[in-house]
């Protein structure tokens, strides 16, 4: 059995124009002094230049040492936005324009072409610095279609992933050749949100060995699917891991929707570590007993808590979830001994 590597930060929510949240350096050096080994780093141009890392190995080289002197590891790069415009319903067009360069806006076309460029992009880079898994969203053609209502047209659903299979089926090849996978996170407002979404993904991809998955559980308690269930269908595809609190606490005014409220009056809501409702002991015990390979990563947000607050606890919240697994079963001390011949005899054969 392997541990689980950790504790790790993913950095995106964390960046910001003062110091130390400047940078990648003094990102890497504030999550050390917190107690975090790795750090996530979202494919922002504030914290690495995309394309650089894809055709400069010199350039990895200096990510590495600088990452390495601060005692930090670096896990993935993170393309959410990016993947995000891989696929995007027009109704969202407008919105999702400020998620890339303005060279693109009103330009829906370029735009996609822009997204898919730094996907490859992000395939080299990791390859450069020698990481094995790549973190990101599938974007959505079909999700205003999410509720059958009005009736959805025959042959809709069918439609929208024969064509999301088909923008991202290069771009899996793209990391196939670079041996890195990538783990879209399962989210609402992703075509891939859930179990059978991905199933359905999966099928028109044809199992490519590259699409796997970015598990994070808080997505899944708002939704009301079952998380500890999930890692029993698809632990072989799980090969990333988002540690994020949530709760949802339903009432007789709203429920899994909302009511369109702001997070903090949600019926659903993210939380700080240890302030929601999730087991993450029997989340930590399944990815044990699976053999999960890479890292536990907190991924903060909360309506409620200081984002330095929730970083800060959950360096050690990680550390005490963390299982070392056993090198040996427990009850070895009571090995009887018994050789094959005697085997046999005590099965009467």
């Amino acid at each position: 059995m392997k541990t689980i590597k950790g504790p790790a930060i993913f950095l995106a929510q964390f960046m910001g124009d003062e110091v130390p949240f400047n940078n990648l350096a003094h990102l890497a050096a504030w999550a050390a002094r917190l107690g975090y080994k790795g750090i996530q780093v979202p494919a922002d141009a504030r914290l690495i230049d995309l394309e650089r890392a894809a055709t400069s190995q010199a350039y990895c080289d200096d990510i590495r040492a600088m990452v390495d002197n601060e005692g930090i590891v670096l896990t993935e790069l993170s393309t959410h936005l990016q993947g995000q415009l891989v696929a995007v319903h027009p109704a969202y067009d407008q919105l999702f324009d400020g998620f890339a360069p303005k060279s693109v806006g009103g330009n829906p076309a370029a735009r996609t072409e822009w997204a898919v460029q730094e996907l490859r992009y992000a395939a080299q880079a990791s390859r450069r610095l020698a990481l094995s898994t790549h973190v990101t969203f599938s974007g959505a053609l079909a999700w205003p279609y999410l509720y059958p209502w009005p009736q959805r047209p025959a042959g809709l659903v069918e439609a929208a992933f024969d064509e999301l299979a088909k923008r991202w089926r290069p771009i899996l090849d793209a990391f196939d050749d670079a041996g890195v996978d990538v783990c879209y996170e399962l989210h609402p407002g992703e075509d891939l949100h859930d179990g059978v979404t991905f199933e359905r993904f999966l099928a028109a991809v044809d199992d490519h060995p590259r699409a796997n998955i970015l598990y994070d559980p808080s997505h899944f308690v708002l939704q009301q699917l079952d998380y500890l269930a999930f890692i029993d269908l698809y632990h072989e595809r799980i090969k990333a891991f988002h540690v994020k609190d949530a709760e949802f606490r339903p009432s007789g005014r709203q429920g899994v929707y909302g009511g369109y409220s702001g997070w903090a009056e949600r019926a659903g809501r993210f939380r700080s570590l240890g302030d929601g409702q999730i087991d993450f002991g029997a989340i930590f015990s399944k990815m044990a007993q699976y053999d999960f390979p890479g890292w536990a990563v907190l991924e903060w947000e909360c309506a409620l808590k200081h984002p330095q607050d929730g970083a800060r606890e959950g360096a050690e919240f990680i550390r005490r979830h963390i299982i070392r697994v056993a090198e040996r079963a427990f009850d070895d001390f009571a090995e009887s001994g018994v050789d094959q011949r005697q085997i046999r005899r005590l099965l009467g054969l």
